[in-house]
């Protein structure tokens, strides 16, 4: 195919305005999956994003499309909406020419759409405006185009109107593509360089790469070097995305496509990097790479078998090839053994993580609760950074602990301002602006402590604004703040998975809900369970989980008295050793339970 007649493009949107549901009717309309082989959420490879319905991993797929202008491929990326996945759609914009923003009629535009439209803008990709779900009784297709052109600064007529479920305004959606969008601009005659935007690990064929050919063109069977790691390896095999993998002979300047490069290990195919063919004498200079997304939730995994750790190893590095933003490096427990402390985005992508892991490799883990980087500044001058609770080194030693902070935008409607800002007094903010955008919208621009909204600040929020309010953040610092760490005893003993560090003025409150969960969840055992709360030395908070009673006498069939009396001091004696010995196992559930519940 000429490089003239192909389209790379992608759809942004936040999250639930639509975006899978668009590529399955473009798939449709392009005839690219067999009707019978049809789905919903096709481009949703992995049974966890059509349960939960939301896209966690990018996907390319390449489409024929016969149009009045000619006939033309379309290399489509569809990329997760989510602001915990953001790093997928950064490293999707350079891979493409231009992009579909998508806006659900019945809420307008929201913070992921002005956070991934400001991305596309800076990377100079033409935006086709569409308006989606204009089937729904409660759509505000009028308001909501007119919102979206101020928004754009373009005419209403340029914005599409269309609706993913029904199928009507795609063909003429895809009518626009081939006239608005600019075909690649790399040359075949060059040297062959392409980008390599995304990857993964098969167990028979090695690391699989996804790459946009920039310039030049390769075939199978050619020599191929990797710029930055100095890797050598050979493409075994070319292909382009239906979305399944096709074998394919060549790929030219402006395709999309994969290499399987029989390499084993995958620290050597690094996102971001570029690749070329051995035989080129001339240096080849590297494309503009991705930079490194920094971790702002932390958390540590440990086997539940001791045995395990090895598998878990082998898997997070296999893992790191689907998910460039996670992070990890070995860690230990005197209570949980070994394992990894990880790095992630957010609280959802550390439990995709978390969910990921035990359904693909089979791993039974154990999480600490998620927590965030605090630099600790000591009496004597020096500073360290402390990402664990257990890393806290004593108050008589501290000068100060200085927190990250964020850069926060909620987009709500104006009549659900008030509630809004209710919720942010809640946390320690500092509000900067209230604005309003597009007539219909008003913007909060505030900073805050992160560790007051990486939990479940979200969620809150769609509740407390009916689902219309969403939320973007970026870290951009550190400030001093007043934290204290606070451990969880069962039985007087410290569990060590559960310690968090928090604002000394919310320790108490937290204490209390912590301990009240953990009594809700935990197993009741033969003797009572003391759940304590504590910093330092002091108690914060206690609940008592009562023992289980077992009916020793029930086989006594009468008799005098004092024959249940002398079981039942028996039993007493039991329930006292037991108690001494003060040892609960905490299962795997009450560990996720605590998870999911936030905080």
């Amino acid at each position: 195919m000429d490089q003239k007649n192909i389209r790379n493009f992608l759809i942004i949107a936040h999250i639930d305005h639509g975006k899978s549901t668009l590529a399955d009717r473009l798939l449709e309309v392009t005839k690219t999956v067999d009707p019978r082989k049809m789905r919903e959420q096709f481009l949703d490879q992995m049974d966890l994003e059509r349960e939960r319905g939301i896209t966690i991993k990018m996907q390319p797929v390449r489409m024929e499309y016969k149009g009045s202008s000619g006939e033309y491929i379309f290399n489509l990326i569809d990329t997760p909406g989510h602001v915990d996945f953001g790093y997928e759609v950064s490293r999707s914009l350079a891979a493409v020419e231009g992009a579909i923003l998508l806006v659900d009629a019945t809420k307008g535009i929201q913070a992921q759409t002005v956070s991934n439209a400001e991305l596309a803008i800076l990377q100079g990709l033409k935006i086709i405006p569409v308006i989606n779900k204009i089937d729904l009784p409660q759509a505000r297709t009028k308001e909501i185009s007119q919102e979206l052109a101020a928004f754009l600064e373009i005419d209403e007529k340029e914005v599409s109107s269309v609706s993913a479920k029904t199928g009507e305004g795609v063909a003429e959606l895809l009518n626009r593509i081939p006239t608005e969008i600019e075909a690649p601009a790399g040359k075949e005659t060059d040297n062959f360089r392409a980008l390599i935007f995304d990857s993964r690990y098969d167990s028979f064929r090695g690391v699989i790469i996804y790459i946009r050919v920039v310039d030049g063109a390769i075939k199978k069977g050619d020599k191929i070097s990797f710029v930055a790691s100095k890797a050598r390896g050979e493409a075994l095999e070319l292909g382009t995305f239906h979305p399944e993998l096709v074998p394919c002979n060549d790929l030219g300047a402006g395709e999309i496509g994969y290499i399987v490069t029989g390499l084993k290990d995958p620290m050597l195919c690094r996102v971001g990097d570029t690749i070329k063919l051995n035989i080129n004498t001339v240096k080849v200079e590297p494309l503009p790479g991705y930079l490194e997304p920094q971790p702002v939730v932390f958390a540590s995994f440990f086997p539940n078998n001791a045995d395990d750790f090895p598998s878990l190893a082998d898997a997070l590095n296999k893992f790191k090839l689907n998910d460039a933003a996670l992070t990890f490096d070995v860690t230990s427990s005197d209570a949980l053994g070994r394992g990894f402390r990880c790095g992630f985005l957010g609280t959802l992508h550390m439990e995709i993580t978390l969910e990921r892991l035990h359904r693909e490799y089979g791993l039974t883990l154990v999480a600490t609760l998620p927590t965030v980087k605090i630099t600790a500044k000591l009496k004597n001058g020096k500073t360290f950074t402390v990402i664990t609770p257990k890393e806290l080194p004593s108050p008589e030693t501290v000068e100060g602990l200085y927190e990250p902070w964020a850069k926060i935008e909620i987009l709500s409607l104006p009549e659900d301002l008030p509630s809004v800002m209710r919720l942010v007094q809640e946390t320690r903010a500092q509000v900067d602006e209230i604005k309003t955008i597009a007539s219909t919208r008003v913007v909060l621009k505030a900073q805050v402590p992160l560790i007051d909204i990486i939990v479940d600040f979200a969620d809150r929020l769609k509740s407390v604004s009916r689902g219309y309010a969403s939320i973007t953040w970026e870290p951009f610092g550190e400030k001093l703040g007043d934290l204290v760490r606070m451990d969880i005893l069962v039985a007087g003993s410290e569990v060590e998975a559960f310690s968090r560090i928090l604002p000394k003025d919310r320790a108490e409150r937290e204490g209390r809900v912590m301990v009240g969960r953990l009594k809700e969840y935990l197993p009741r055992q033969l003797f009572s369970v003391p759940i304590q709360a504590a910093i330092g030395g002091n108690i914060i908070a206690r609940e008592t989980l009562s023992a289980l009673r077992k009916d020793v006498t029930g086989y006594l069939y009468g008799g005098d008295y004092t024959r249940k009396r002398k079981l039942l001091e028996k039993q007493k004696k039991g329930k006292k050793k037991l108690k001494a010995m003060g040892k609960v196992d905490i299962p795997q559930e009450t560990f996720l339970a605590l998870l999911k519940r936030g905080d």
